[in-house]
C-alpha cells in the first residue's frame, strides 16, 4: 500500500534504549525504563501518578477494578466507540448502558445522559474519539452532582486538551493505549493515570497478580498486566518526541482541511474549548454507498483508509435495545484517512487529489 492508514516513527533513542535493555539483559517487567517512562508520562500530563500496563484494554479493565465497579453496576458508555471500551465493562461483570453521539463532535451526547442514570449507575466513561475532547466541564459537573465516577478513555487522544488541561486529568482515573497506531507507541502497552494515589496503588497491585508489600503474599486475585522494560524503553523515546509528533499531526489536519474544503464531505468538529491531537483525520460523506465506493476507489489508488467503528450496541454479544441514529450514521458514512506523522505535504496533496477525482467522476 502506497499510503498506509498509519505507521509509527522509530526515533534514534528508540534503538539506543532497546539495545541498552538487551545489553543489560533487563528485558522483562523489571528495569529502569519502566519507572522512567511512568514518571516522564506523568510529568508530561502534569498528573500525580501513572502506572504502566500491558495494553490499552487492560488499562481500561484496571480503571474499573480500581474503582470497585462490578456485578450489578452500570457504566454509561457511547455506542460509537472502539469495542475495548465496552468489553472492559463486561470484564468486571458490570453492564454497559449505551448513549448516542453528538452529531458534530462524534463524542457521547451529554444532553442524553441524565435520563440514562439510575441507582445502579456507578460511572460514566468518556471516550475522546479520534483525539477530539469530550465536553469535560459538563461531564465533571454531572458526575460530581450525581456521585458518579468519571473514567476517561484517552486511547485516541494523548496530547489533546480541554480548557488548557490535558485529557486524562479530569477523571477519577484514565487509561491510555500505546498500540502501534497510537500517537506514541510501545508496540503494545498502556498506562493508567490518576491524581489519587490509592487508585494507582490498587492498579499497581492488581496488574502484578495482586502483590502486597510482603514478597509472594497475595491478598486478592490479580492479573499479569505488567509492561516490559523493552516496551517502556520504546515509550520513553516516544514521550521525548511527543511535541513534534503532535505539531505534525495538527499540520496534517490543516492540510487536509484546506485541500478538501470544496469537496462534499464533513470533518469532525472539535469540541468548544478543546484542542484535538488529531490521532486520525476522519471524514463523513453523504451516504453508505458513497462511502463504500470512495473506500474502494482509494484502495485501488494505493490509499489505505478505514471505515469508522461499528456501533457497539449492534454487536451480537450486546444486542442492546434503543435507538442510536447518530452512531449508526457515523458508522455508515465515515472514513479515516492516512494520518501518520511522517506523511509529507505532497503525500497529503496526492491523497486529497484522489478524493477530488472521485467526486468529480
Amino acid at each position: 500500500m502506497k499510503y498506509p492508514i498509519y505507521k509509527p516513527i522509530i526515533f534514534p533513542n528508540t534503538k539506543k534504549y532497546v539495545i541498552d535493555c538487551l545489553d543489560t539483559t533487563w528485558i522483562s517487567s523489571k528495569g529502569s525504563y519502566i519507572e522512567k517512562f511512568e514518571s516522564g508520562f506523568a510529568d508530561y500530563l502534569n498528573i500525580n501518578h501513572a502506572t504502566s500496563v500491558s495494553n490499552g484494554t487492560t488499562a481500561l479493565h484496571m480503571c474499573l477494578c480500581a474503582l470497585g465497579i462490578g456485578e450489578g453496576d452500570e457504566v454509561v458508555v457511547p455506542s460509537f466507540t472502539y469495542i475495548a471500551s465496552v468489553n472492559a465493562i463486561k470484564y468486571v461483570g458490570a453492564e454497559p448502558v449505551f448513549v448516542d453521539s453528538d452529531e458534530s463532535t462524534w463524542n457521547l451526547d451529554v444532553s442524553s445522559l441524565d435520563g440514562l442514570i439510575t441507582e445502579k449507575t456507578k460511572a460514566i466513561m468518556a471516550v475522546h474519539l479520534y483525539g477530539n475532547p469530550c465536553d469535560m466541564s459538563s461531564l465533571r459537573k454531572l458526575c460530581n452532582d450525581r456521585g458518579l465516577f468519571l473514567i476517561e478513555d484517552v486511547a485516541e487522544a494523548l496530547g489533546s486538551t480541554y480548557d488548557g488541561k490535558f485529557l486524562g486529568t479530569f477523571g477519577d482515573v484514565a487509561s491510555f493505549s500505546f498500540f502501534g497506531n497510537k500517537t506514541i507507541t510501545t508496540g503494545e502497552g498502556g498506562m493508567v493515570v490518576s491524581n489519587n494515589k490509592e487508585t494507582i496503588d490498587k492498579v499497581a497491585s492488581l496488574k502484578n497478580q495482586g502483590a502486597s508489600d510482603k514478597k509472594y503474599w497475595y491478598e486478592e486475585i490479580g492479573y499479569n498486566y505488567r509492561m516490559t522494560n523493552i516496551c517502556a524503553a520504546i515509550g520513553l523515546s516516544q514521550v521525548e518526541q511527543i511535541e513534534s509528533i503532535l505539531k505534525r499531526k495538527k499540520d496534517l489536519a490543516n492540510l487536509y482541511h484546506e485541500e478538501l474544503k470544496d469537496c462534499p464531505l464533513e470533518f469532525q468538529k472539535i469540541q468548544t474549548n478543546g484542542v484535538s491531537s488529531y490521532w486520525l483525520i476522519s471524514i463523513l460523506v453523504e451516504g453508505k454507498e458513497i462511502r463504500d465506493d470512495l473506500y474502494n476507489f482509494l484502495n485501488k489508488s494505493g490509499v489505505e483508509t478505514r471505515p469508522l467503528f461499528y456501533p457497539a450496541h449492534t454487536m451480537p454479544m450486546f444486542n442492546a435495545n434503543g435507538s442510536f441514529p447518530v452512531a449508526q450514521n457515523l458508522s455508515n458514512t465515515g472514513l479515516n484517512l492516512p494520518s501518520f506523522p511522517d506523511l509529507s505535504n505532497d503525500d497529503v496533496a496526492k491523497i486529497s487529489g484522489y478524493i477530488k477525482e472521485f467526486f468529480l467522476n
